[in-house]
């Protein structure tokens, strides 16, 4: 008897390592998916009425969030069951994002925006160095 019950241990440790083996398989799979599937989660529709001046900072709003994602996974990625925490809980908004990107990208092409250029500093409005200098002496005599 003892036999039989090493024997069934054994059996139930393989069918084990086979489930999570199959359950890596297919978390791997999915994530090749995420690129093509990736415009079935955002509303085609979503961009076609908006102008560049809304374009751009949803465009930039995106990207940050999309990156902000990739660092989420990232991090989970290093712990013991990372690769599955980072699938259930970042993957799903990951492809939207992605999606809603691509659709927002096209959306520019469309209506051929370009970026608007930075904002410039402020100036100060006193003069600096020694031209501001001498007329703060010139005022004290």
């Amino acid at each position: 008897m003892p036999i039989s019950l090493l024997h069934d241990r054994s059996f139930k440790g393989c069918l084990a390592a086979l489930a999570l083996v199959a359950l890596g398989a297919g978390l791997s799979g999915c994530a090749g998916m995420s690129d093509t599937i990736a415009p079935a989660f955002a509303d085609p529709a979503k961009y076609d009425l908006y102008d560049c001046k809304q374009l751009e900072p949803e465009r930039k709003k995106l990207a940050a969030r999309t990156a902000e994602l990739q660092g989420l996974m990232t991090k989970a990625e290093t712990g013991v069951a990372g690769p599955m925490v980072a699938e259930l809980a970042y993957r799903n908004e990951y492809i939207a994002l992605r999606g809603q990107s691509k659709l927002a990208d096209e959306a520019w092409q469309k209506n051929r925006c370009v970026e608007s250029a930075p904002e410039a500093p402020p100036t100060a409005a006193t003069p600096s160095g020694k031209a501001g200098r001498t007329k703060a002496k010139r005022a004290a005599n």
